[in-house]
């Protein structure tokens, strides 16, 4: 099972997933990395889920194209979209460094 590390608001919440997880959809039944993970549509258009990578990084696929889209060179600095990413392997994250709206195309809010 995959061991989640989540960084957000100073503190450090731990938790094991399923294998081909995904943290969004955990998160919206109830589940960890529920109440403290940040995600709205789970579709790859709001970039709410935004997080930076600290590691396990290379276990993930490469970027779709919604990332690249909604991220841009935000990529390059280790953000990938939550809800984008099925876990397979151990991961740590953190939201703490959410990237500036500038960063992310305006259309793409409010996510509803």
């Amino acid at each position: 099972m995959p061991k989640i590390v989540l960084h957000k608001g100073g503190q450090v919440y731990h938790g094991d997933v399923k294998e081909n997880t995904n943290l969004v959809v955990r998160a919206g039944i109830r589940q960890f990395p529920y109440p403290n993970l940040s995600y709205g549509c789970g579709m790859g258009k709001c970039a709410k889920c935004a997080s930076r990578i600290i590691s396990g990084g290379e276990y993930l696929p490469e970027p779709n194209w919604k990332e690249k889209k909604l991220l841009g060179a935000k990529l390059e600095q280790g953000y990938r979209l939550a809800c984008q990413l099925w876990i397979n392997h151990d991961l740590e994250l953190a939201q703490d460094d959410v990237p500036p709206a500038n960063s992310i195309p305006a259309e793409t809010y409010p996510c509803t």
